[in-house]
This record gives C-alpha cells, structure tokens and sequence, in this order.
C-alpha cells in the first residue's frame, strides 16, 4: 500500500489549514463595516490567490518536503531558510492552542455549558487524539483529513444557503465609528481582518514528498483550495449579515447559533456546536500534519538536530508531532489561567503577522528563481503577493510588528549551536 497522499487529500489539508473555528467569530468582527466587509472578501481573496499563485509555481518547481524555507533556500541561502521554517514551526504552536481551545469551547452547549471544570483535560484529551492520527503517518492523517473537509464543507454551504432565505439587505449597517473613516481606511481595516482567515494556505506544500506527483498535484490543490475557501467565507459572511442586524451582531457571542435560533425552532442550534468542534478538529489536524513535515524538511536540509529526521514505522516524523505536541500541551496549561487566557487574541495577532513576513520573503523567493525567465505573468502575480503582504504589514502597529519579531528571535540559540551545519 502507497505510503503518499493524493489529489483529494491535499485539496482538503488546503481547506481545512485556512477554514478554522475564525469562521465561526468573524461576522462579529466585520458587522460594523457592513457592505464595506464584502468589498474586503473580495479584496483579500484576491490577495490570498495571488499568494496561492506564488505557492503553486513554487512548489512545482522545487517539489520538495518542507515547505516554505525550501523557496527560501534556494532564493536566499540556508540561514534564512533556517529562520523562516522555525517562524513557521513555532507560531503555528500558538494557533494549534487557539484552535484546540475553541474546539472545545464549542461543546459546551452539549454539556449545558457546564464545562469549565473539565476543560482542560477536553483539551488534553483532543490534543493526544490528534497526535496519535498524525503518529499513524500521512496516508491516515490524510484520510481523517478528507472525510472531515467533506463534512465541513457540506454544513457550511448548507447552513448559508439556508439563511439567504431570510435575507434582509437592510441588516448592513455601517456603525458610527467606522463611518468617521474614509474609504481606504476602512477598506484597509476589515481586509486585515478577512486576510487572517487565508492563513495556512501554503500548508499542503509542506507534505510534498508524501505527495503523489507533488509537482501537479499541490499547485492544482492550492489554487483550487484557496478558491473554494473564498467562495465559502464570502457566503458564510453575506448570509450571517444578512439575516442579522449588523447591532445585534456586534454583540453576538455565537453569531451561528443566533441564526440557526431565527431560521429553525427548537434545539437545532446544538448542531451548530458539533459542526464548529468538527471544523476546529479538522484544522487542528491540518497544521499538526503540516507541522511534523515541515521539521522533517529542516533536518533533511541539515538545518535542525538529525533526530527531527527520525521516522516511526508508519513512516511518520516522530519527534516532530511529539514536540510540537509538547509545546501546544504547554500552551494549553498556561493558558487555562483565566487571566492568561484572555492575552491568547493578541498572542494570535502577533504570530498571524509572523506567518505575513513568512509570505513575503516566500514572494520574494519567488521573483528572484524566476528572474532569469522574463515571464510578465510571473512577475505579475510575484509583484501583486508582494505589495500586498507589504501594506498588510504597513497597516499593523509598530507593538505588533515589535513583538512578532519574538518568533524568528527565539530560533536563535538552536541557529548558533547548529551554525557549522547551515552552510550551504
């Protein structure tokens, strides 16, 4: 039996690395920007096809485990490589925690919301789950995967479409604060918001040599991916501010039971908890996938300690997921201090605008490989990822931008101990 992955399961590590529990919170967030919030959809899928674009022409020309340090590699050398894959690596520690806690979160109504005292050792529980999927190797990891993205997919069109018939165009409303903006500000705004929503897009990229014909099958998916995620988020989004005022979104705390609660009596809003805790599961499952290969590429590339290269009998990256593992568990326990906890947003804030830098230099790699081709096309969609990751890192705050760089930083003692092996 083929120990690699195809089309089908690519396609859903694609969807479900950028689908997460987000989907679920973000009509909150964009109800004040109201019709503006769908020019922004439209703007920043822009935007993520364009670094799909990036991804895709990347991938097929170097088909190889690892992901995006490997564009980096070959553009710029191993030092910077080094330093791109352990940003990756390790900020995507701190989504995997965010995830698993919203995971969990969501049950709570099947618990009567009395689920505080068991919390953390859902979490723990969900988290060992994970892990042992991801130990059985890619080809299960895959499968879970597909058949999880095949249930997502469905509830989440299914339930929008639903609630279209009970639109109402006049629920967009512009709030006051936002109306004191001009255009660009607020265009510039609620696209940072929606642009969050598209990160992990590059994550099937990171599995390649456990991909059947990577070169074809991942730029396929990535592209077909990161569009069908946009169809999906744009839906979501006109169907939930439509059929809620844009006043009582803004202080919803669960904008998808609110709506079911309208459409249908009874206690049909519990669904809406199993399909969240399965959207956040299958999310979680992507980045631990996507993760154990991409410390695997870096000690294949000598740049991280041989041991990371270790495979078990399934052929997986042992001390890759365990420790990435690890370090989630640990997160997951300092942040079940509720004082703690309630940092996690800004933590988030910050590591999403590490994986921008990370989509930038990627951008850059991608101009420089093809310099040499004069393809106008090319240099088209390279310029377009490039301006755009730049005014998205323009538009954060100098603090952000201060404490993003923590990431990358906290590479440095590993960089220097292994410093005579990343040389090129």
């Amino acid at each position: 039996m083929s120990n690699k992955i195809g089309f089908l399961a690519v396609f859903a590590l694609v969807i479900s690395s950028q689908i997460g529990s987000g989907i679920f919170m973000l009509p909150i967030s964009l109800a004040p920007y109201g019709t503006y919030s769908l020019i922004s959809w439209a703007i920043s899928g822009f935007g993520a096809i364009s670094l799909a674009l990036v991804f895709a022409s990347l991938c097929a020309k170097f088909p190889e485990t690892g992901g995006p340090h490997i564009y980096v590699k070959h553009a710029f050398g191993s030092t910077a490589a080094f330093f791109v894959g352990w940003t990756y690596w390790v900020s995507s520690w701190v989504s995997s925690t965010a995830v698993t806690i919203a995971s969990i979160g969501y049950l709570a109504p099947l618990f009567h919301n009395d689920i505080q005292d068991i919390c953390l050792l859902l979490e723990i529980i969900l988290i060992l789950a994970i892990m042992l999927i991801n130990l059985r190797g890619v080809t299960t990891a895959g499968r879970v995967e597909l058949l999880l993205t095949i249930v997502k997919i469905i509830a989440l069109l299914a339930m929008p479409i639903a609630g279209l018939f009970f639109f109402d165009r006049s629920n967009f409303i512009v709030s006051e604060e936002v109306s004191n903006f001009t255009i660009s500000q607020t265009l510039a705004r609620s696209t940072l918001l929606t642009l969050w929503c598209f990160i992990g897009l590059e994550s099937a990229t990171a599995p390649a040599g456990s991909v059947d014909n990577p070169a074809k099958t991942i730029p396929r998916a990535i592209v077909l991916g990161t569009v069908c995620v946009a169809v999906i988020y744009f839906i979501n989004s006109l169907s939930i501010m439509g059929l809620i005022s844009g006043n009582d979104l803004a202080n919803s705390k669960a904008p998808y039971v609110d709506a079911v609660k309208i459409m249908l009596p009874g206690n049909w809003h519990l669904i809406v908890s199993v399909v969240a805790f399965i959207v956040s599961v299958s999310n979680l499952n992507a980045w631990f996938l996507a993760d154990g290969q991409v410390t695997l590429g870096l000690a294949k590339d000598k740049l991280m300690p041989q041991f990371f290269a270790k495979r078990n009998k399934y052929d997986a990256p042992f001390w890759g997921i365990i420790l990435s593992t690890l370090g989630v568990l640990v997160l997951l326990i300092l942040t079940s201090n509720k004082s703690f906890a309630e940092q996690v947003t800004s933590i988030i804030d910050i590591s999403v605008v590490s994986f921008l830098f990370i989509y930038l230099a990627c951008s850059l790699a991608f101009l420089k490989v093809n310099i040499q081709e004069k393809n106008c096309c090319k240099f088209l969609i390279g310029g377009v990822a490039v301006l755009f990751c730049c005014w998205i890192i323009y538009e954060t705050s100098i603090s952000t931008l201060l404490m993003s760089s923590l990431f990358p930083l906290s590479g440095t003692l590993v960089y220097l101990l292994w410093y005579h092996k990343l040389k090129t």
